[in-house]
């Protein structure tokens, strides 16, 4: 047999990694993106490699989030992977293919002009004119994304930019993801990176959008409020401390209704936790890839606009 015929593929299953990238080839807005992010990319000389079609650079890239891949693994899956490279629009096996490089500088590209941002705000446009994110109110959460803390490198340090941080009894190095999410859908509309010792109380008044009447958030936001950055047009419903509430009568007429009252703002605060499900255990993203606050911020957003297409992508393919 040639070497051909045995790279291609003659399976017809329908695998779970084939049923995730054609329902995200159906959702995600390909034009609007292409057209962001075309300006910026090189334009072709006479010599040497011609630059990829930004088309095919933005879908490796969401390939990359997709399946937590660095540059290296990402060009190998391309070779390696038929259904990765028909998905990028490099159909033929004597095709060429992006080398890490060319990963990386687009990558850079999207870092420098800052079109991360830009991505999830298309992306936000879109589901606003579906009319899947409102904007009455928003909920606010954080989460800690884990950072090498070993020693063991080129400059003989930890990343100076991250930071340990304690929760219970627990140590952690990292950095904190901070995201304003809709009350209604839970789609994620803001996204802040800090370095793992900052209060989440600190980011809250940021992560507001300003069209909102209505905020919430756990009891690790008390006196947000209070704070010089509060929104006077902004009513804040913040958990009570756990251990007032444990002390709560719940056969008691008053402390009763508040009970109830803490039960229901916890059923909205609920919807925060379902982009952090989606980025770590959808996407595998657990733990920063790249050094500094800057790069990792930047694919935090992107890995919250995808985790948006990904939590409507039901009603986007049906309307489609």
């Amino acid at each position: 047999m040639k070497q051909a015929s045995l790279m291609q593929p003659h399976s017809s299953k329908r695998t779970r990694k084939r049923e995730f990238l054609d329902s995200m080839d159906r959702v995600v807005p390909w034009a609007d993106l292409v057209a962001l992010v075309e300006p910026y990319q090189p334009e072709g000389g006479r010599r040497g490699q011609q630059p990829f079609a930004a088309e095919t650079m933005l879908r490796i890239h969401f390939l990359q989030q997709w399946f937590n891949l660095s540059d290296p693994a990402m060009e190998e899956a391309l070779h390696d992977v038929s259904l990765f490279r028909n998905f990028a629009g490099l159909s033929g096996w004597d095709d060429a293919v992006p080398s890490e490089t060319s990963i990386l500088r687009f990558r850079h590209r999207l870092e420098e002009h800052k079109l991360a941002g830009e991505i999830l705000a298309v992306v936000n446009d879109l589901l606003t004119a579906k009319g899947l994110l409102l904007r009455a109110g928003t909920v606010v959460d954080a989460t800690l994304i884990a950072a090498p803390s070993s020693t063991k490198n080129k400059d003989g340090t930890r990343d100076p930019e991250m930071h340990q941080s304690k929760k219970g009894q627990q140590y952690d190095f990292g950095m904190k993801a901070h995201i304003g999410v809709d009350a209604d859908s839970g789609l994620v509309h803001t996204v802040r990176g800090t370095a793992g010792n900052v209060a989440d109380v600190v980011e809250a008044n940021s992560l507001l959008h300003g069209q909102e009447t209505d905020a919430f958030g756990d009891a690790g936001y008390q006196g947000v409020h209070k704070r010089p950055d509060a929104k006077g047009s902004v009513e804040w419903h913040v958990a009570m401390k756990p251990s007032i509430r444990r002390a709560l009568d719940k056969g008691h007429p008053i402390q009763g209704l508040l009970h109830q009252l803490e039960k229901l703002k916890a059923s909205i605060r609920a919807k925060v936790e379902h982009p952090f499900r989606v980025i770590k255990r959808q996407f595998g993203h657990v733990k920063v890839r790249y050094r500094g606050l800057k790069k990792n911020t930047e694919q935090l957003k992107t890995l919250f606009a995808l985790s948006n297409l990904w939590m409507v992508r039901h009603q986007l393919v049906a309307w489609a």
